[in-house]
C-alpha cells in the first residue's frame, strides 16, 4: 500500500480556520489549536443570535410604538387591540417606523384604534 502524505489537506484545513479567526486579539488568530476553539465558538454565537435578534427587534418596536401611543394617551396593548379591532393590517416593525418617523399618520392610525376601542367597549 502507497504512502498517503496528508500535508496539504492539514495545511488547507488550518488555513480556512485561521481566516476565519482573523481579527481575533492575540494568538487567537495565530495558533491553529486556540483559533479552532474560537472559530467554532463563535460560530454557536452566530447561530444562536441570528435567532436572538429576531426576539431583540421585536422588543424594540414595542418599546417604540409604546412610547408613541403614550404620546396619544393610550398605552401599548390598548393601541394594539384597538388597531385589529378597526381592521388595520400592519404589523409592528412598519407601526414602530411609523411612530419614529411619520408622526402625523401615526397619529391618524391612534385615533382610529381610539375609535375602534370606543365602539366596541
Amino acid at each position: 500500500m502507497a504512502r498517503v502524505k496528508r500535508g496539504v489537506t492539514t495545511h488547507a484545513r488550518h488555513k480556512k480556520v485561521l481566516k476565519l479567526a482573523k481579527g481575533y486579539r492575540g494568538r487567537a488568530s495565530k495558533v491553529y489549536r486556540v483559533a479552532l476553539e474560537r472559530v467554532e465558538h463563535g460560530l454557536q454565537y452566530a447561530y444562536r443570535d441570528r435567532r436572538v435578534k429576531k426576539r431583540e427587534f421585536r422588543g424594540l418596536w414595542i418599546q417604540r410604538i409604546n412610547a408613541g401611543a403614550r404620546a396619544h394617551g393610550l398605552t401599548y396593548s390598548e393601541l394594539m387591540c384597538g388597531i385589529r379591532r378597526s381592521g388595520i393590517a400592519v404589523d409592528r416593525k412598519m407601526l414602530a417606523d411609523i411612530a419614529a418617523l411619520e408622526p402625523e399618520a401615526f397619529k391618524s392610525l391612534v385615533d382610529q384604534a381610539r375609535g375602534a376601542l370606543g365602539s366596541a367597549g
